[in-house]
């Protein structure tokens, strides 16, 4: 599969990835060309406010207003995921309406046309090969993304919601459990 039909989709890990950082995870790919890839975990929000961190922007955030920690790298950084109209300042779409907002785009340039936003601390990144190579090994199936994924009420079963949809043998994965004497 060739980096640019990857962004845009999700990664959903496999019940046997066994990384910390991406058990059971649900990662939405920003940016996937030969050089490497981008995304953030979007099923892992922590309980740090969006306004302890960006208070500008606390009051645009979706949900509940937290920090969602995008993956294990650059945790310093933030990430803006939107949901906003075309042409939009500080906007770079990804899949649809939604994609990277600019968080230093002053608010006042963007206000009337996100219709959704979350922060994400940091974010998960591939270096050249890397994920094709996880790929190849089986670690994460790749799926179409929804935008209500990116911006979904119930990060703790997105996992489990977004292997469902797909039908079939991943609908059932949807049902795995870490204790093999139940699966």
């Amino acid at each position: 599969m060739s980096g640019p039909t990857l962004a845009g989709r999700l990664l959903v890990a496999t019940p046997g990835l066994r990384d910390p950082n991406f058990v059971r995870t649900v990662v939405f790919l920003l940016e996937a060309a030969a050089d490497g890839a981008v995304g953030v975990v979007l099923n892992r929000p922590s309980t740090v406010p969006v306004d302890t961190v960006l208070p500008g922007w606390a009051a645009a955030v979706t949900g509940h207003g937290v920090l969602h920690q995008g993956g294990p790298v650059g945790l310093e950084g933030a990430l803006g995921v939107a949901l906003a109209a075309e042409g939009s300042a500080g906007f770079r779409p990804v899949l649809g309406g939604v994609g990277l907002l600019d968080l230093d785009t002053p608010q006042e340039l963007v206000a009337g046309s996100l219709r959704a936003l979350r922060v994400f601390a940091g974010y998960s990144g591939w270096g050249a090969g890397q994920l094709e190579d996880e790929l190849a090994e089986g670690a994460w199936y790749v799926v179409d993304a929804l935008p209500g994924d990116v911006f979904t009420d119930d990060p703790a079963g997105l996992w489990r919601a977004v292997l469902r949809r797909q039908g079939g043998d991943l609908a059932l994965v949807s049902t795995w459990t870490d204790d093999p004497d139940l699966n």
